[in-house]
């Protein structure tokens, strides 16, 4: 097959549509299921692309979640403790495949930005993944194959028309990539740049000691972003990406973004939220946002205007400031990377209050020592890489 036709393209008004490979070449994918469309086939390549490089760079099986051309989470398939398991939404489920647990981490790190998601997974899909992705509310995804008891269960999810796409593990895209915009056509080499410990050993701050666990998560940090949109930030920590910054014209607010979800991941495995009295049957993106607002600056309107009672058995009490502060400080040893430069030691400052002490970054900025002072103030270790990770 050289071509598929679409039903339209990032709109419904945008007509006609279609991926299509150059003459004489087959397109690496089937469609197993569904109908995938313009927006689905770029989260699934971009996705693709990611989870290849990370499990190939980690040695473990990886697994990510897209939305809108930037990956809301990303994760290797590290074991879960019972904590992230239940923030995770896998607390029922026992014995869960490497594959199944980088999805539940990926999925987990930001639930209410992974719901519709497009899901990309580096490994076959077996039973547990599949059972997860089943009960969740996802737009498809992209493996290099399916064990035959996955594929049934993926196949009946959406009354059968789940998108579901296989990709081959082998194929090699060309050295050029081109993309037309405006009629105009834009001609670049791929960004074949590796990603791995070597990018880390030009640490410029007075702390020169990272660990090899922090190492694995700036390359997990480091490869997220280069399949994120620009410009942006990642935390990461334990195997995941526990922030994402995406897309945001400033870098303070790419840190600040992707530090305040990586502050809603850790407040979220907080006893008070961990404890909240659900009432019976609510649904999963409904308990998600009942989290997300309880554990944001509205916590009060949600309790003191009635709503609770819709949402929990007995009114919960108040998640005060100070409470969310204290628990803050328990979360430490987050790596984090940026796609640039930090032009400001207010990125620090504002990384440091969600527990990072590791950071990668291709320095070159003129204010680099400020940095690196800022840095040095906080007992972080910074290497700088050289390498820089736009991605548009």
């Amino acid at each position: 097959m050289n071509e598929l036709e679409l039903k339209y393209g990032c709109n419904p008004n945008q007509k006609p549509s279609r991926i299509f490979m150059p003459q004489g070449k087959e397109l690496p994918i089937q469609v197993l299921s569904g109908r995938p469309g313009y927006i689905n086939f770029l989260d699934a390549f971009h996705g693709w692309q990611l989870v290849k490089e990370m499990k190939e760079a980690t040695g473990l099986p990886a697994a990510a979640s897209f939305k809108h051309v930037s990956p809301a989470g990303a994760a290797v398939g590290l074991p879960l403790d019972p904590v992230l398991a239940r923030i995770c939404r896998v607390e029922d489920m026992e014995g869960l495949s490497p594959l199944a647990c980088a999805y539940a981490r990926a999925r987990g790190a930001d639930r209410m930005s992974s719901f519709g998601d497009f899901i990309s997974l580096s490994d076959i899909c077996d039973k547990d993944t599949a059972r997860i992705i089943k009960r969740e509310v996802s737009d498809g995804v992209i493996a290099p194959g399916y064990e035959p008891e996955a594929l049934e269960l993926l196949k009946s999810k959406k009354n059968g028309s789940y998108n579901i796409i296989q990709i081959d593990p082998e194929y090699e895209p060309e050295l050029l990539e081109r993309k037309q915009v405006y009629g105009i056509i834009f001609e670049q080499g791929r960004n074949e740049g590796r990603i791995d410990e070597g990018l880390f050993k030009n640490i410029v701050t007075e702390n020169k000691e990272i660990p090899q666990t922090a190492k694995i998560d700036l390359i997990i940090s480091l490869i997220t972003l280069k399949y994120t949109q620009s410009n942006s930030v990642c935390f990461a920590k334990d195997g995941q990406a526990i922030g994402i910054g995406a897309g945001q014209q400033s870098r303070i607010h790419c840190t600040r973004l992707a530090g305040n979800k990586a502050d809603n991941w850790f407040l979220r495995q907080a006893p008070q939220v961990l404890e909240l009295p659900f009432v019976d049957g609510i649904g999963r993106a409904d308990r998600d946002n009942a989290i997300d607002v309880y554990i944001g600056d509205d916590s009060m309107d949600i309790i003191s205007d009635g709503r609770w009672e819709n949402i929990f058995r007995v009114k919960p009490a108040v998640f005060t400031r100070e409470e969310k502060r204290a628990w803050l400080d328990r979360l430490t040893g987050v790596s984090l990377g940026s796609d640039a430069f930090f032009p400001f030691g207010d990125n620090i400052d504002r990384a440091y209050k969600s527990g990072v002490r590791y950071v990668a970054q291709p320095g070159g900025s003129v204010r680099d020592d400020q940095v690196i002072e800022t840095c040095n103030k906080y007992g972080m270790a910074m290497a700088f890489t050289g390498v820089r990770l736009f991605h548009h």
